[in-house]
């Protein structure tokens, strides 16, 4: 493997889930029949991607034995962060961890959100990586959770700490392995280093892009919306 060329997050406890999560990790919730985070690994293989990674920590066990190292020709590797550290690492503190396995470039998403239609396109990724951004992050309008959104996105098409309009990070970006300098790669001690100050640090150098995203798209961060998702 020369290098993955997405990852997949899905590490994380799911504390608003419960109890739905206090025996089945969030990714792998059913939403219209199959797994959440299987809607990810379709897509990715759709787009012709070859290798994956997958971090995991709260039930971590149940994801490789439930998913095997394929989904189709998409080829799955595994950052077991509770196996190695005892715990998530938080988000970027888990990219770090993987970063031995990722390609130079590669996707982001976070394993417990539902959007399907998202294109993991190879154009896109062709297009960040002859550009000089670091990040380029997809943003949605804003949810009833979140009315205020994360970042703002400029006429020039960079994502910023302030403005207008205001919108939400949907987790799903491209990432440069040099976005991510400032920590040890393989992060063989296990730092756990959340991502947002990270984004806002290259935000303010100008060096994150940003594109919206109109699609269905649902934070699966409630059962309630677990519930409206299957029932649709």
């Amino acid at each position: 493997m020369s290098g993955a060329t997405a990852i997949v997050l899905a590490a994380g406890r799911g504390e608003r889930m419960r109890p739905l999560t206090d025996s089945c990790p969030k990714p792998l919730l059913p939403v219209q029949g199959r797994p959440l985070i299987a809607w990810h690994l379709q897509a990715l293989e759709a787009a012709g991607h070859a290798d994956a990674v997958v971090n995991t920590a709260w039930l971590g066990e149940q994801l490789p034995a439930r998913l095997g190292d394929r989904h189709g020709a998409l080829r799955l590797h595994w950052s077991h962060e509770g196996i190695d550290f005892g715990g998530a690492l938080e988000t970027a503190g888990g990219i770090a961890r993987a970063l031995p396995q990722l390609a130079d470039v590669f996707w982001v998403v976070a394993g417990d959100v539902y959007v399907p239609g998202f294109a993991f396109s190879a154009a896109e990724r062709d297009d960040f990586a002859a550009g000089g951004e670091l990040a380029r992050i997809w943003l949605v309008p804003n949810p009833a959770h979140n009315p205020k959104g994360d970042f703002a996105l400029d006429a020039q098409g960079l994502a910023r700490n302030t403005g207008e309009p205001r919108l939400t990070y949907s987790t799903i970006g491209l990432y440069r392995q040099a976005f991510f300098d400032e920590l040890p790669r393989g992060n063989s001690q296990g730092l756990k280093v959340p991502l947002a100050p990270l984004l806002r640090r290259h935000m303010d150098n100008g060096l994150v892009g940003a594109r919206r995203h109109t699609g269905p798209w649902t934070d699966v961060g409630t059962p309630e919306r677990l519930a409206q998702l299957n029932a649709a």
